[in-house]
């Protein structure tokens, strides 16, 4: 195979249907940001939504916006936005709390349709928060039992059994990327009665994905990685209409009621997707996330997953190429299909060789124990960026300039 050249890279570039958007996000000269898997960087549109919501709106008309504004339903608005992305329809979403809060209502909820079975069923090595979540369901009903692919099992499938009320599944592994099939996972689940919460927080955004194709009952996730809502910004929440008259989720806050300023000292929860609401949202947070959303709306996610295929693959190849003989393994799927849109590189000084990346603008991030993660969001990021990564990586690597003692020193957020 002939070894790849930078002119390919701009050559990729030139021919890139996504080329322009790149110019619709706030990225400073020199940098190369592969952690949008993390926290997507600003929309430029973002700055005038929030400029507008506090100076007019807040500023000027003040209470009068819940109306007028339109700040009441922004949750919904926001929602079917995102309902575009996943596969989803309109009154099936809504934008709202953290993703930690909405896995518990998800897990809850789910568990109030399956009265008689007492298990959960997740992955062993999910992210934190979800298993963190689930332990906490737990707790409060002694009598659930979690079960762990990796620990009680070896696969999630084989974990699934009649007593099981809901599946807790990732769609894309936040450390090594892996992606899971939702058709057949969902049907896995469905043939034993079960029910099953989709996390789709390294997936919304960067792919096509098809949650009422696939017969998915619940799904949540975060909007400041691939959706570019900013730090912090509200998480959201899917619930398939099938289940939305049955359905129950413990946190019955107003805004969850069927009609708030009623002010009914008893709770009637909404009919619709809006039970799922708790309490007040954060408007200036909703806002910038509406300039996210925006972008999105003449992007062909068919084309962004097509791109983002591309751009993992050259980034692997470019590693294959220039990169060996320092103790670098891949740790996600070789083969684009089987991976969202990172690719995690294994090396037992992961976090120095990230720190020193990041000294010289390549900004990754790093999961214990050893994984270097690269994030690639084909709006902005292009194939050029890819090989300039690549090159530095390289020269870090055969320089040894990673192993500086400012490079080991351990910041509180690891990065």
């Amino acid at each position: 195979m002939t070894a790849l050249a930078q002119t390919d890279a701009t050559a990729l570039d030139d021919a890139d249907p996504l080329a322009g958007i790149r110019d619709l996000f706030v990225l400073r000269d020199g940098l190369i940001y592969l952690d949008g898997n993390s926290l997507g960087p600003a929309p430029k549109s973002a700055f005038a939504e929030i400029e507008q919501a506090m100076r007019e709106e807040w500023g000027h008309d003040l209470i009068t916006s819940w109306n007028k504004a339109g700040w009441f339903m922004l949750t919904d608005t926001l929602g079917d936005k995102v309902a575009g992305l996943i596969g989803a329809e309109s009154g099936e979403v809504v934008v709202c709390d953290t993703t930690s809060i909405n896995i518990y209502k998800a897990l809850q909820a789910a568990l109030s349709l399956r009265p008689g079975r007492k298990v959960i069923v997740a992955e062993g090595g999910s992210f934190p928060t979800d298993l963190y979540i689930a332990q906490g369901v737990q707790a409060f009903a002694p009598d659930t039992k979690l079960r762990l692919e990796g620990r009680d099992g070896g696969t999630l499938e084989e974990l699934i059994g009649d007593d099981t009320a809901v599946v807790l599944v990732n769609q894309v592994d936040y450390r090594s990327g892996r992606l899971r099939d939702m058709a057949a996972v969902t049907a896995r689940a469905h043939a034993s009665g079960a029910l099953v919460v989709w996390d789709l927080c390294h997936s919304a955004g960067i792919m096509p994905v098809a949650l009422n194709a696939s017969k998915a009952d619940l799904a949540v996730g975060c909007t400041y990685k691939y959706l570019n809502g900013g730090p912090g910004a509200p998480a959201f929440i899917f619930c398939a209409k099938r289940h939305q008259g049955e359905i129950r989720q413990p946190l019955s806050g107003w805004w969850g009621h069927r009609v708030p300023f009623a002010f009914d000292p008893g709770f009637d929860a909404d009919p619709g997707i809006r039970k799922f609401l708790c309490g007040t949202q954060p408007i200036l947070s909703l806002r910038a996330l509406k300039a996210g959303l925006e972008l999105f709306e003449t992007v062909d996610l068919d084309a962004v997953r097509a791109k983002s295929m591309q751009l993992t693959d050259l980034f692997i190849r470019l590693i294959v190429e220039r990169c060996g003989g320092h103790g670098i393994e891949l740790a996600s799927p070789r083969d684009a299909a089987m991976r969202g849109s990172q690719v995690a590189l294994a090396h037992p000084d992961g976090y120095a060789i990230m720190q020193a990346l990041a000294a010289r603008d390549v900004i990754g991030d790093f999961r214990a124990p050893d994984i270097m993660r690269f994030g690639f969001a084909p709006l902005y990021i292009r194939f050029l960026d890819v090989w300039n990564a690549v090159e530095i990586l390289r020269d870090v690597l055969e320089s040894g300039v990673w192993r500086d003692a400012q490079f080991a020193q351990r910041a509180a957020t690891v990065t």
